[in-house]
């Protein structure tokens, strides 16, 4: 086949073009330049940034496979960036990569698709696809630790047919060995935590700087309204947040509330954080899913996922009732619904019940 192939210039996405060169593919790279570091903040071993694009092209001529790159970071910065910056404002804690992947990586990969006249599109995600009675699904990666099927919960079925993850059923560490043995550039590339866009990892720094005006200081203030100390904008906090609050209570400490328009930050133990259900919003369901219906449910990335009951809520939402209390419902993250390895959907965490 003719596979069009993202290709970051890290190490996952460099073992995946080998892997599908070795199968006797035509492969065609592709490199999204979404976003540049300002001035001495160049941070490397980060995605879609202009070094990366160098580094990805090394690989393919390596390789000996044609490699383009494609300016989108308008894009990037409206469809990703902007809403990062408003839902921090909003007291609410984004995760932007399953938006990424949806609205910028995976959209103009298939559009791309066409216009290359590629039959699939491949890139480095840990995640796999099983076709059963000719309908795929979406599973977990083999390797757990690194499993990013909660991002791509958001894929519909159309998609995943002509979508292929060539590192689904290997380790992390079997990757790196390969990028040794094949003696690609950037075998040795570190590896980022972080989010693509936010240089070392100080993402208030970034919605500071685009905020202006907008972020507003407040009270941090204890159950019973009295006031510890003041900040500088419920964007320095997230629910659960137990560390850097600006105020040393001599015991455990949590992010309990976040109120954008007074801007105040409520502070308490733990056991204030306690939720017996979510509801959520930007429901979808995998193929031949249907609420309502018992699930595993992962309320973050690497979470480990909790028993749940998930039923039709009002106005195209869903209500999530978990079976035992989970710790710190954070609104703005994914609830994403497993059935062992296999993803069944997911939505978008708009309060905690």
């Amino acid at each position: 086949m003719r596979v069009l192939v993202a290709m970051s210039g890290g190490v996952d996405s460099s073992v995946a073009s080998a892997r599908l060169v070795a199968d006797g593919h035509e492969v065609i790279g592709v490199t999204l330049h979404l976003w540049d570091y300002p001035g001495d903040e160049a941070v490397r071993g980060r995605c879609c940034a202009p070094e990366d694009v160098r580094d990805a092209a090394r690989v393919a001529d390596v390789l000996g496979i044609a490699h383009y790159a494609f300016d989108r970071r308008r894009d990037f910065d409206r469809e990703i960036v902007s809403p990062f910056v408003g839902e921090y404002l909003a007291g609410t804690t984004p995760s932007p990569c399953v938006a990424c992947n949806r609205r910028i990586k995976l959209k103009e990969l298939l559009r791309l698709r066409v216009r290359l006249g590629a039959d699939v599109v491949a890139t480095g995600h840990f995640a796999r696809i099983r076709t059963v009675d000719g309908h795929p699904h979406l599973l977990r990666a083999r390797d757990r630790q690194k499993d990013q099927s909660y991002f791509l919960h958001t894929v519909d079925p159309e998609t995943l047919a002509v979508l292929r993850f060539p590192l689904g059923e290997l380790t992390k560490s079997e990757v790196r060995a390969a990028a040794r043995e094949l003696g690609l550039p950037g075998a040795e590339k570190g590896e980022s935590q972080e989010l693509c866009f936010v240089p070392k990892g100080r993402y208030v720094d970034l919605v500071e700087a685009r905020a202006g005006s907008q972020a507003r200081p407040g009270p941090i203030v204890d159950r019973a309204g009295r006031e510890l100390g003041r900040h500088r904008g419920v964007h320095g906090f997230t629910l659960g947040q137990r560390h850097h609050l600006g105020v040393a209570l001599g015991v455990p400490t949590y992010v309990t509330g976040l109120d954008p328009v007074t801007g105040r930050v409520e502070v308490g133990p733990r056991d204030h954080l306690r939720s017996s259900g979510a509801i959520l919003s930007e429901i979808v369901l995998g193929h031949d899913v249907a609420l309502p219906m018992t699930a595993e449910v992962a309320i973050r990335y690497r979470a480990e996922p909790v028993r749940a009951r998930v039923e039709q809520g009002p106005t195209g939402r869903a209500l999530v009732h978990f079976e035992g209390p989970v710790f710190a419902v954070v609104p703005g993250q994914y609830a994403v619904f497993y059935a062992g390895d296999r993803v069944l959907g997911g939505g978008r965490i708009e309060a905690w019940l």
